[in-house]
């Protein structure tokens, strides 16, 4: 088990790329195995789910060469009753191969999928939209065993815009030949990126960007050749490290109108916003953090939600970043029932705020953190708390490093090159 020591108090600034979508990268992985042409993917983040999703792929005797932040695929030959239990239970991005595989072999056998525990993550919307492509299901504790002798065109109606849900039907529908309708669909831009590429493999999709897409699949799916979209989480979670410490930062290679909308009014309402300079975003250091009060002098919120509304990833790195804005602002998580409860570490660390239910947390600042020993619980609330230790004053020693290094690449050592005083040790 490795931790982080920070000591706070260093600005963050300098100039910062990020890398390829984690949220693209897995879906888009998983979307090789729908055939046996050779599928590359460039601007791939080297973090521990990929280098799960990659081990799981090559279980199933995928063909998987890394070079850089290229990977190559080429799915030769995919026997699905080889995948490895354990990878299934380190990711919940194992899911994702319920489709492909169901499209390319007729079968696929799941252990229960794993990944960050921040509340229920409901497997109903793939589950019964595979089935009314024609699969019959077997469920239990131990995991999913899913058959068909050929899935089969359908209409479905997702009874939630799940955004893994939508990536396994769209990969289902690519590999089924036919017209397919998802209504209900998840529109993020990770989803968009899903969509061009089974485009790229020959499936013709209408309706990108929005909530209603039209896939007309193909039985034989080609090969491809893409660039991930830059990870906008990664990206504005360097810019939080720049607000809460003074600093100034560009985010080269990032900016789409669309992603900059619906992020920008999040950090804008905490005084936190930038500006655009073609396809970089830049912060600039400011004497103080304001929140934005709604009219007549309101306590304002921020809520997260399904696309366009802001990402449930950004709800822990917003509720630091008010810990330095002065005013108060009510966070309302509508997504996950636990993604709030690590929000008491960051009161014994000197936050001003109240958590209301498992649901709210209502901040007030600008507040004075002190260091303090903490655990990392899930991927953003790590990155939270590392947010947190570096505006603090003294040193803060973050455990489960592990957890952060699913969701960022070489953190600690990028924050340093930006002047920030972090080590990791173990």
């Amino acid at each position: 088990m490795s931790r982080f020591v920070v000591k706070g108090g260093n600005p963050v600034q300098g100039t910062f790329t990020p890398t390829g979508n984690k949220n693209a990268a897995l879906p888009m992985l998983a979307a090789c195995v729908l055939t046996d042409q050779e599928v590359v993917l460039r601007r791939v983040p080297d973090i521990a789910d990929v280098q799960v999703m990659c081990d799981l792929l090559r279980t199933l005797g995928v063909s998987v060469d890394r070079k850089g932040d290229v990977v190559t695929l080429r799915a030769s030959e995919v026997n699905a009753d080889k995948l490895s239990p354990e990878f299934c239970r380190k990711i919940r991005g194992s899911i994702l191969l319920a489709g492909p595989l169901l499209a390319r072999c007729g079968k696929v056998r799941l252990a229960p999928p794993g990944g960050d525990v921040i509340g229920r993550r409901r497997l109903d919307a793939h589950l019964h939209g595979l089935q009314e492509m024609g699969a019959e299901l077997k469920f239990s504790v131990r995991g999913i065993d899913l058959s068909c002798a050929q899935l089969r065109p359908a209409d479905l109606l997702l009874d939630e815009a799940s955004v893994t849900a939508t990536e396994n039907l769209i990969m289902a529908a690519a590999g089924t030949p036919g017209i397919h309708v998802i209504y209900n669909a998840a529109c993020e831009p990770h989803v968009q990126d899903l969509c061009r590429l089974v485009e790229e493999m020959g499936a013709e999709v209408t309706g990108i960007g929005t909530n209603r897409l039209v896939i007309k699949g193909r039985k034989d799916p080609g090969g491809a050749d893409v660039e991930l979209g830059a990870d906008y989480i990664e990206a504005v979670s360097y810019l939080a490290a720049a607000a809460v410490t003074g600093g100034s930062l560009r985010i080269c290679n990032v900016h789409v109108p669309s992603v900059y909308r619906v992020l920008h009014r999040a950090f804008d309402r905490l005084g936190a916003g930038w500006e655009v300079d073609g396809r970089d975003w830049v912060y600039h250091a400011r004497e103080k953090l304001q929140v934005g009060d709604d009219l007549g002098g309101a306590i304002p919120k921020i809520e997260d939600g399904i696309w366009p509304a802001i990402p449930s990833d950004l709800m822990s790195l917003l509720i630091v970043v008010a810990t330095k804005a002065e005013g108060s602002i009510l966070f309302f998580e509508k997504m996950f029932e636990s993604r709030m409860v690590w929000t008491d570490r960051l009161i014994s660390m000197g936050a001003r705020l109240v958590q209301c239910d498992p649901h709210r947390v209502l901040v007030t600042g600008p507040c004075d953190l002190s260091g303090s020993h903490q655990t990392s619980p899930d991927i953003r609330a790590g990155m939270a708390l590392i947010l947190a230790a570096l505006s603090a004053e003294g040193e803060s020693i973050i455990e489960n490093a592990q957890m952060i290094d699913r969701g960022y690449q070489e953190m600690d050592l990028r924050l340093r090159e930006l002047g920030a005083d972090i080590e990791r040790e173990g």
